[in-house]
């Protein structure tokens, strides 16, 4: 080992110490052609660095059940917590590149250049949210790399990896393809060009990069302020969005309609499973309004073994570690599935920004964030209904009383609904905001009169039902 390479290797593992210190996240991307020498890049990293904070993930040709998940649910799934390291061996790029050579999901895509745009909003997300991303694009001379390949060819215990090799995306293909997308995304993140075709060269050039990035990195976050969490409400607010909380709904109608709705939604279920389109439904709203009995009528007679109710509390310290989006993001459908979510990624702008949890430049810049995760699972082929139910505030009392009135009940009302109580206008105004911000076309907001529980049931029945006959043309 030379010198300057042992002075860069201690130096980057020094730097990386210091960024795990600072709770500074940070992801380090190889891409290049098959045997440009990328695996050994990452491997000379990877023996840098301290293996109790430092991960390895490797990019494959994705599986049948791979392909049930969205497209970056791996790439979730292995985020570095903060003051973590993940080394990618190649990445979302060549992972796209393998979907557009070999027309993976092409039903569902259409054109991969939605997949960019996943990318690209996805990287925003994760740097906004302080990930510090080094992407590295490995090259070589066609003469070194034929003779890698020719040296692997020899010996009988590496011969595998060379026809690996020519299993790959064919090498112009690969290169045309990264050539654009480097192109595309290098203002986000900017991409580092190593010729690998002198060894000690390229790895004293990969450190020196590394080095620059985090020095960089570290004295960005020294100099950075914390940040005011200002809810930014209107004093006296007021809103005639949510004052229709009430619609008619008998008994005897709702026990006719019910089973009726409900056998219709089990149809619906199979229809999705058939058509391995997933379906995500969101639950808000005010406390007492009764989501959990309105979700427990939506899947009282479904096959359990095809939906997933997520009942989304506090984030634990593991998924603070994380970006507010991830803990959603690692637990989305697989095709033809149903995710239930009471409660959701909407808490960013609902109590933390009431509750002063979130930044002001966090919440604020949530509402996009958000619109871009929900246009993801849209891209995706998803089915995306978003709910919000409402009641007015003498209804909301009663229902206070009456659970901590009945024994059986008061699990139900705890005393920070009695808080939440108290700053109900402020709630309106969060609530209406989210709705106003975030409601689109693909992925509508739902608000649904709450005051009578039967009828709001029975509304939210038919809103699914509805949604899903239109896409599924049944």
């Amino acid at each position: 080992m030379t010198k300057i390479k042992e002075d860069l290797m201690l130096k980057t593992a020094e730097l990386v110490r210091l960024t795990h210190e600072a709770k500074i996240p940070v992801m380090i991307l190889f891409e290049g052609v098959a045997a440009s020498g990328k695996s050994r890049l990452a491997n000379e990293l990877l023996l840098a660095l301290d293996a109790k904070y430092t991960q390895f993930y490797a990019t494959k040709t994705p599986t049948t059940e791979d392909l049930r998940l969205p497209f970056l649910y791996p790439y979730w799934k292995n985020l570095p917590a903060r003051g973590e390291v993940t080394i990618y061996f190649r990445s979302w790029y060549a992972s796209m590149l393998d979907y557009e050579e070999h027309g993976l999901k092409k039903e569902v895509y259409k054109d991969y250049k939605v997949l960019l745009e996943e990318i690209e909003v996805f990287e925003n997300l994760l740097i906004n949210d302080g990930y510090e991303i080094i992407k590295f694009n490995v090259e070589i001379s066609e003469k070194k790399r034929k003779e890698h390949i020719e040296k692997t060819k020899e010996n009988p215990l590496t011969r595998w990896k060379a026809e690996e090799f020519e299993h790959a995306i064919p090498k112009e293909t690969y290169l045309d393809g990264m050539k654009k997308l480097v192109k595309a995304t290098d203002a986000i993140s900017p991409w580092t060009i190593i010729n690998y075709s002198e060894r000690n060269q390229a790895i004293n050039d990969m450190y020196e990069v590394i080095i620059e990035r985090l020095e960089a990195a570290l004295k960005k976050q020294k100099k950075k302020k914390k940040q005011p969490a200002d809810g930014k409400f209107t004093k006296n607010f007021t809103t005639d969005l949510f004052v229709d909380t009430e619609d008619d709904m008998s008994k005897k109608d709702y026990k006719k309609i019910l089973p009726e709705l409900q056998d219709r939604m089990r149809e619906i279920q199979y229809a999705l499973y058939e058509k391995k389109v997933p379906l995500i439904l969101v639950y808000e709203g005010m406390d007492a309004a009764g989501k959990g009995g309105n979700i427990k009528r939506v899947r009282e007679s479904l096959d359990p073994t095809g939906y997933e109710v997520n009942a989304i509390s506090a984030p634990t310290e593991t998924e603070l570690s994380y970006p507010y989006l991830w803990r959603f993001a690692v637990d989305l459908p697989r095709t033809g599935h149903i995710e239930i979510f009471d409660r959701s990624w909407y808490g960013r702008v609902l109590v933390e920004r009431v509750e002063g949890f979130a930044s002001t430049d966090e919440w604020q810049r949530a509402y996009e964030e958000i619109k871009d995760f929900e246009k993801s699972l849209l891209i995706e082929g998803a089915i995306v209904i978003k709910f919000f139910l409402v009641l007015d505030k003498d209804e909301q009392l009663k229902r206070f009383e009456e659970r901590q009135n009945t024994p059986d009940k008061q699990w139900k009302i705890t005393d920070e609904d009695w808080r939440n109580r108290e700053k109900w206008d402020i709630y309106l105004e969060a609530s209406k905001d989210m709705i106003d911000k975030t409601s689109t076309e693909d992925a509508p907001w739902v608000i649904i009169p709450a005051n009578n529980k039967k009828a709001a049931r029975i509304k939210a029945l038919k809103t699914i039902i509805e949604h899903c006959e239109k896409r599924l043309n049944i």
